[in-house]
């Protein structure tokens, strides 16, 4: 099972009426199922949105590879403002495979764990590992980091029923050796890639056994853009973990996990469940009506 940080209760009045409210129309307190990606903004962005919605974050992704060409004491600035706010970091994959096609692993992990970096992804999404995945899960504990795993090429077009069996053998392999989560992999476009077609359609069935091999809660699936998202939300419900969501579309995404958006609202499984009416407001309805 993935393990989350734990994160303090909000205690703050202003928190504390938003969340009132929110159990009053139903919505149920959700554990943090979101996995954000910063692309590269300057370290006050990065910590506007982590002020706002560090509550919803799993582990944030930081800037795919730009964090290795960004000055390094806005990286530092970046990773600081994650940990004040309770929040782990993680890296992109991409810098791992080419890390290990450039032998120089040991070097890009002694990195990771100096940036004070929580956790890396690992893959072969436009490589070929010659690793043991024991050996890099060791590697990168001696350092301490945890790792997680990307299932699934970049260039190789959606998923068949072969591919889906042997990236479920090769998650179970990374899991064994120690990996937190497996990532199924849909780039940053959803199209032609991993569980979605050339025209964006996702494929709930091989979404399915994914879920049956490793619980929802081990799996997470990159959602890069609306479509992705909405169509996991709808299949899974409020449960579903994703990935690869931009920053500044992490709230509309945590809204529609809700069933606050209204499109999500209309899906049986994410809408709150009506509670019954407040006797303490009874009397106001019955004298003033309802209306919609």
């Amino acid at each position: 099972m993935a393990v989350q940080e734990k994160k303090p209760t909000t205690t703050s009045g202003a928190d504390s009426n938003l969340l009132n409210y929110l159990s009053r129309i139903g919505v149920p307190p959700l554990a943090p199922a979101t996995s954000p990606f910063d692309p590269g903004y300057d370290p006050v962005t990065l910590e506007a949105h982590l002020a706002q919605s560090s509550h919803l974050i799993s582990i944030l992704k930081v800037s795919m590879a730009c964090w290795i060409v960004a000055q390094e004491e806005a990286t530092r600035q970046k990773i600081a403002a994650a940990k004040r706010h309770h929040v782990a970091t993680v890296t992109g994959g991409g810098p791992f495979e080419i890390a290990v096609a450039q032998n120089q692993l040991p070097a890009y992990l002694d990195l990771c764990a100096k940036m004070g970096f929580t956790r890396i992804e690992c893959g072969e999404g436009f490589t070929d590992l010659r690793l043991a995945a024991e050996d890099v899960v060791c590697m990168a504990r001696e350092r301490g980091l945890d790792v997680q795993f990307e299932l699934g090429k970049k260039h190789t077009g959606s998923f068949s029923t072969d591919v889906v069996q042997q990236l479920i053998e090769q998650g179970k392999r990374w899991l064994d050796a120690g990996a937190l989560e497996v990532i199924v992999e849909a780039r940053e476009s959803a199209r032609d890639v991993g569980l979605f077609d050339g025209n964006g359609n996702f494929n709930a069935t091989y979404a399915e056994r994914f879920v049956s091999a490793f619980g929802i809660e081990t799996v997470c699936f990159e959602a890069p853009n609306k479509p992705s998202q909405f169509a996991l939300l709808n299949h899974f419900g409020n449960k579903v973990r994703l990935c690869n969501v931009r920053l500044e579309e992490l709230l509309r995404v945590e809204i529609y996990r809700r069933g606050l958006h209204s499109d999500a609202f209309l899906q049986e499984n994410l809408r709150p469940p009506r509670p019954a009416l407040d006797p303490h407001t009874e009397p106001q309805v019955k004298k003033y009506g309802t209306h919609g």
